[in-house]
């Protein structure tokens, strides 16, 4: 008879999620207002702009898509609203996808859509 599952420890798991999301809002507190501050409250992409109601629905993008890569400067960042950015990553995502098992060249085309045409052509005319 198998043995039954310890339960989970609560307590554990709350302090793992806890330090997750402090260190993730440290880490976005940290270039998103370097950005929202040197850039132009405008989305890169869609020219939507935001005021101080909406400021949260403008994201930092990174246009190398390495998150850790903040250059002080702030040139691997692209100020983006969040449907241009989930667009941005979806792009970057299917292009990953496409590029890995893609062959170098296309193969040649098999099929012959119009081998019996004129066969076909001259049994029209006969009728």
């Amino acid at each position: 008879m198998p043995q039954p599952k310890a339960p989970p420890d609560s307590a554990r798991l709350d302090r793992i999620v806890a330090a997750a999301r402090r260190d993730a809002e440290q880490r976005n507190n940290g270039y998103r207002e370097r950005a929202l501050k040197m850039y132009p409250w405008v989305c890169g992409r869609c020219a939507r702009e935001f005021t101080r109601a909406n400021v949260q629905e403008l994201t930092v993008h990174h246009r190398n898509h390495n998150h850790d890569d903040n250059p002080a400067d702030g040139s691997n960042w692209e100020l983006l609203c969040v449907y241009c950015h989930d667009n941005e990553h979806a792009r970057y995502v299917d292009h990953a996808a496409g590029s890995m098992g893609a062959a170098a060249t296309p193969a040649a085309a098999t099929a012959q859509p119009f081998a019996d045409l004129k066969a076909l052509l001259d049994s029209r005319g006969k009728r």
